[in-house]
């Protein structure tokens, strides 16, 4: 079954992502940051490129024709990942392909929007059954 860990009250979501999916990378394992948003995939795109300069991250967009050999993919097609692994979800709702990966992360701004957005998708994994872990971030203010 796979394995849902939240984290709530993120205070900057592009970092963390980064930082996830930079813990997979180094696992050996492929992750898909997840966002239906375009804009917000290449805002995400560029964080990774440009963000921590001493420590590469191999990633691509979904689509790209690297997208099979490299481990980070960003985007909303996990049929890009050469291995389901670790889904990094920044996107306000639950994908529908969850399941497929060993891992789901669940990433949640401190805003009340983002906590309510993050209290459904809690509530929906809930109702089937998986067990959560909640990690508070404390960047709520």
């Amino acid at each position: 079954m796979t394995r849902i860990d939240f984290y709530v009250n993120v205070p900057a979501l592009p970092e963390t992502a980064r930082v996830l999916a930079g813990k997979a990378f180094r696992a050996g394992q492929h992750a898909l940051v997840y966002t239906a948003d375009r804009r917000l995939a290449q805002q995400l795109d560029q964080w990774f490129w440009t963000a921590q300069q001493l420590e590469f991250l191999p990633h691509v967009r979904c689509g790209h024709p690297l997208a099979r050999q490299t481990p980070v993919l960003i985007g909303d097609d996990p049929e890009d990942l050469a291995s389901a692994d670790v889904l990094i979800n920044v996107n306000a709702e639950t994908p529908g392909f969850f399941s497929r990966f060993e891992r789901v992360l669940e990433l949640v701004g401190s805003g009340e929007d983002d906590l309510a957005r993050g209290r459904a998708r809690y509530r929906h994994y809930r109702e089937r059954g998986y067990a959560l872990q909640i990690h508070d971030r404390g960047g709520r203010k």
